[in-house]
């Protein structure tokens, strides 16, 4: 009680400090500062005539004038965050982007999907210089809450990109797949990357409050100018971070812990956690190199390069090696008691057969004289497989630009990329290959390869205007091919005792004859915890598409702008998609602007999403579910009634308004309405059977009791929301205050589904997942060489119905999903330069520590005396909530600039 009162008596200390520092500031500041500029990070500079080279041809347009909702965001704003991983720096930053921290996850823990406007990842581009960035190898499969607004998903990964590399960071917010092309449904990702001359490196240390998690990260940069006509900048960072744990151990762990003391180090991480709930241990490197050389006066030729390797290290679940009964249990209504099973991969597998020739012993029985083998042999204590995905990203552009004498200017680009994802798996076990089973397991590679040719012309037409009519129109083709290669035999195959068999007992010793005294239990196949490629599974695919696209912008007088674009695209799989785009901006006085656009956009499903096959081991509720998730093309699918794949399409419109009452004061508000049919997304889960597995024996790799689902374009839905974005800039004590407002509302409803096929807990989650309300209020001061930055971010609540349901109806459907209540969070530093080019920085994120709401028990996830956790030993939600389970973090960074 004594801390939390202590948390809020600083956190009013420093608002009401904000709120005195709002109120002395004068009526009349004298710097401006654009409305859209969302951080306040330690920026002097006047951003209001940047120039925003986003959702428009034209080189004229600023972020006062745009037409679209554009936030401009900062290197420096960027840098400043205490994350070697930008997905973390953007949730930071911008509202209406959302990301999961995911815990244990399968390979969604390596690359994570965001979401912005509560959207899919793939629904959003991603550009590096204005040219389209790859999709990463991994289609977001995962079933739980950690995927759930991307679940489905094909998206970039983000991670690879280093945050020293950019200059400035363009967020669209807006539609704009009729300027550039399938998947800018929710908006555009522009990162613009440095060109300057210079020397800069960067060392940051940091960790958690609960002496964990140590972060360590080394950035540089290096720009040199190749005389008057060109540039090469390269950008280089490592990071390594150790690993979180936010969990408790299992309750079967601490039960065996105490009967057998003799072998309780032998549990894995013991005395720790049996299993972790945290950040999985990473480390990697990132490259990007920038370079430009203008070859006339008129013309320059660019290339960008883009290279990128992390490492991945994750904790699965633990297997416990006994049944535990009686453990009590608080399941919301009542205290009770529960049996907590053993992992089925320490039932004995029996290894002499039948001797041959025996008619009272037949082929294909085996003794039951206790020659046998179990996981006990290799792991007496239990074991916890640790998943480990390594990620390698290539991309390269060249390109040469330029500008004719008559104003018509061109841009003809080529880029080549490549991502890998490779799973490999150890300290686990292939339960059916018995005594004969590996521990570790390499699982094939997932590869994304794309290429892409770009034309982009534009043409400045008089025709009496306010300004000429800027004419655009070019081409582009795509080739996008997905590839699985074959993993190791005992990760995905059915070794010889995956079935059950017959057990028989002599009737006396040395007699001969035999009696059957039972069956044996079937071993699962695969590797426990997760199925590498088969070869029916692995091969290559790919997707050609062509598009032309045109459009025209101008202002038509002093005070209207107007834009218009069109696009017309075709796909080797899928047909022909036309979209459009109207968008203006009216200045109705110096001061007041009204801004608005209606468009259509579409997503093409991409060669990942109509082939990728995954199995992987799923705990629900603490119990092990052997889970398959398969393509459309696929029997298993088509026998649970999948159907082809069709382009998702999208209808957008949004009306804003601009006010900039002073010079350095300024608010933009603007609605958006996004409704997207079609939506791709994953089934439900369906139980299999008996029955199901005799008349599809394809489902044998999941077997009976696991669970099916697959793709499909299961939704439609409709998304609407809010984004006030404001700022205030003004000379206080000798220095300068720089103050933001950015706040966003975004809702999702779902107009129709094939209720057997989609879930209601899948519903739940796509409406509640992110929070509906999200905002922060943020400052810098900086005087002489101090910069002072504080910041305070809401995260309303939010819902995770598919992992923590509290109430289901008859048929088992869930209703009400636990609700994750609204939490504050501050984040806190302060700068020193010193001798011009050393800055040093001490900050704190998440600083008075808060965590996300407990999981509640219920009927579904009762919560252990004996660890105050679930089964599984969580404390706090899985996907991390909107931001983290980790608790505070503290760091310190020292900057060199030359």
């Amino acid at each position: 009680m004594k801390r939390i009162l202590k948390q809020r008596i600083t956190r009013t200390i420093l608002l009401a400090g904000t709120s005195f520092i709002i109120c002395s500031a004068g009526s009349e500041p004298v710097y401006a500062q654009e409305i859209t500029t969302v951080s306040a990070a330690s920026q002097t500079a006047d951003r209001s005539e940047e120039v925003v080279v986003i959702g428009t041809r034209r080189t004229d347009r600023t972020l006062t004038n745009s037409a679209s909702p554009v936030d401009v965001i900062s290197s420096a704003d960027l840098q400043t965050q205490p994350s070697a991983n930008i997905l973390d720096s953007l949730k930071n930053i911008v509202p209406s982007f959302f990301v999961a921290q995911n815990t244990i996850a399968d390979a969604s823990s390596f690359v994570r999907s965001p979401s912005l406007r509560g959207l899919p990842g793939d629904e959003v581009l991603v550009m590096l210089n204005g040219k389209r960035y790859n999709r990463s190898a991994l289609v977001q499969v995962y079933s739980g809450g950690d995927t759930g607004l991307s679940y489905g998903a094909q998206a970039a990964d983000l991670s690879a990109i280093p945050a020293i590399a950019i200059n400035n960071l363009q967020v669209l917010r807006d539609g704009a797949t009729a300027q550039y092309g399938s998947d800018a449904i929710a908006g555009v990702l522009n990162y613009g990357l440095r060109r300057d001359a210079g020397f800069e490196l960067q060392g940051r240390w940091g960790q958690y409050y609960k002496n964990d998690g140590d972060s360590r990260q080394v950035a540089g940069d290096v720009g040199v100018k190749l005389g008057e006509r060109g540039f090469i900048n390269v950008a280089a960072e490592y990071n390594d971070d150790l690993g979180t744990s936010r969990g408790k151990t299992r309750p079967t762990a601490a039960t065996f812990a105490t009967l057998n003391p003799s072998l309780a180090d032998q549990i894995p991480n013991y005395p720790g956690p049996a299993q972790i709930w945290g950040s999985s241990p990473t480390h990697g490197y990132k490259i990007l190199g920038n370079a430009g050389f203008d070859v006339t006066p008129d013309s320059e030729l660019y290339a960008v390069l883009n290279i990128a390797r992390s490492h991945t290290d994750q904790s699965f679940n633990y297997r416990p090696p006994i049944t535990v009964p009686g453990l009590v249990i608080d399941d919301g209504t009542t205290t009770t008691t529960t049996t907590n099973g053993r992992n089925g991969s320490y039932n004995p597998v029996y290894l002499t057969p039948c001797p041959t020739g025996n008619p009272t012993c037949p082929t294909g029985g085996f003794l039951a004289n206790g020659q046998t083998f179990s996981a006990a042999n290799l792991y007496p204590a239990g074991f916890t497989p640790r998943f480990v995905g390594v990620t390698k990203q290539a991309y390269g552009t060249v390109g040469y630009k330029g500008k004719f004498e008559n104003g018509l200017t061109y841009d003809l680009s080529g880029s080549l990329s490549r991502n890998v994802l490779s799973l490999s798996m150890y300290g686990s076990l292939s339960p059916s290959y018995g005594p004969a089973t590996q521990t570790s397991f390499e699982f094939g590679d997932l590869i994304q390869k794309e290429a892409n040719a770009n034309l982009d012309l534009t043409y400045p037409l008089e025709v009496g205007f306010a300004s000429p009519i800027t004419l655009s129109g070019g081409a582009e083709y795509r080739r996008e091919t997905y590839k699985a290669t074959t993993g190791d035999e005992q990760s995905y195959a059915a070794g010889p005792f995956a079935t059950s068999v017959p057990l028989y007992t002599e009737t006396s010793p040395g007699s001969g004859v035999f009696t059957q005294t039972g069956t044996s239990s079937a071993q699962s196949p695969a590797a426990s915890g997760y199925g590498g490629t088969s070869p029916q599974a692995a091969g290559s695919w790919s997707q050609k598409s062509w598009g032309l696209y045109g459009g025209a912008e101008t202002d038509i007088t002093q005070t209207l702008t107007v834009g218009i674009a069109g696009r017309h695209e075709h796909y080797s799989n899928f047909g022909n998609a036309d979209v459009g785009k109207i968008n203006a901006i009216w200045k109705a006085t110096p001061w007041f602007s009204l801004r608005g656009t209606v468009g259509t956009g579409f997503h093409a499903p991409s060669p990942g999403q109509s082939h990728v096959s995954i199995l992987t081991t799923n705990f629900i509720s603490g119990n092990q579910v052997q889970t398959g998730t398969y393509p459309v093309d696929n029997p298993i699918a088509q026998y649970y009634g999948a159907k082809p794949l069709k382009p998702e399409k999208s209808t957008n419109f949004g009306v804003g308004t601009v006010l900039t009452p002073t010079s350095g004061a300024s608010l933009a508000i603007d609605y958006y309405n996004i409704k997207v049919k079609n939506r791709i997304f994953i089934s439900q889960p369906f139980a299999v059977s008996a029955a199901d597995v005799a008349a599809n024996p394809g489902l044998a790799a999941v077997g009976v009791g696991g669970n099916v689902s697959y793709f499909t374009n299961g939704l439609d839905t409709r998304t609407q929301g809010v984004d006030v974005v404001g700022s205030y800039r003004t000379p206080l004590a000798g220095g300068s205050l720089n103050m933001t407002l950015a706040y966003n509302y975004n809702k999702s409803t779902v107009l129709s589904t094939d209720p057997n096929v989609i879930s209601t807990a899948q519903i739940i989650n796509i409406k509640h997942l992110a929070p509906n309300h999200r905002g922060n209020v943020s400052a810098a001061w900086s005087s002489g060489g101090f910069t002072f930055n504080v910041r305070e971010n809401y995260w309303g609540w939010w819902v995770n119905a598919v992992d923590y349901p509290t109430v289901k109806d008859a048929a088992g459907n869930t209703t009400v999903g636990q609700k994750f209540g609204a939490k504050w969070t501050t984040d806190l530093d302060i700068s020193y330069t010193f001798a011009e080019h050393y800055t040093l920085t001490l900050g704190a994120s998440n600083l008075f520590d808060t965590y996300p709401t407990k999981i509640r028990a219920s009927t579904y996830n009762p919560i252990y005396a004996l660890t105050n956790s679930t089964a599984d030993g969580q404390v706090y939600p899985r996907n991390g909530g909107p931001f983290g389970i980790n608790g505070g973090f503290y760091y310190v960074r020292l900057r060199v600039k030359f």
